[in-house]
């Protein structure tokens, strides 16, 4: 509304969405690049998920558009939420492993499990679990605890946001 009555002008609204495009951006650059490094995937593997990420994305955005698939929105933000909360857990749980590997901080117990034989980090699906939930299949204590206190501080954070009351405006 600002914008249409001329109390903004055009060119600073233009700034502040290329501003949100720019942080999107770098964003994405900094998520693949920590699951490049966190994973060892070579550019080919990298395109491969993008492209298929892409187009998983783009057929779900159509299938919703077509009305195909009913899924509310607050329940769709609560499950994505609840994904990121559970990649950023992994990518806690990764660096402490990396920081714990260089004896910068103790690592609270080496191998607490071996679930090798069940799922292997060498194996694909491995791979996958490492990129998207921090899996490894030899943990050690510290990576355990990351992951763990990660989690719980953001699905609190999240329990107390949503909780938050909405205010009148008197």
């Amino acid at each position: 509304d600002a914008v249409a009555s001329g109390a903004r002008s055009l060119p600073a609204l233009a700034v502040v969405v290329a501003v949100a495009v720019l942080r999107e951006g770098v964003e994405v650059v900094l998520f693949l690049y920590g699951i490049a490094v966190s994973t060892g995937s070579g550019p080919a593997a990298m395109l491969g998920g993008g492209l298929l990420g892409v187009a998983a994305g783009g057929a779900l955005s159509w299938a919703l558009y077509r009305g195909l698939v009913v899924i509310p929105m607050r329940h769709l933000f609560t499950v994505t939420g609840l994904l990121v909360a559970v990649l950023a857990a992994g990518m806690a749980s990764q660096a402490a492993a990396l920081l714990a590997n260089d004896d910068l901080i103790p690592a609270l117990g080496y191998e607490i499990w071996d679930s090798s034989w069940l799922l292997s980090d060498g194996s694909m699906a491995g791979r996958a679990a490492k990129a998207l939930t921090g899996y490894s299949d030899r943990p050690t204590g510290v990576q355990l605890v990351a992951w763990a206190v990660t989690l719980l501080v953001l699905l609190v954070a999240g329990y107390r946001v949503g909780r938050r009351p909405v205010r009148a405006d008197a």
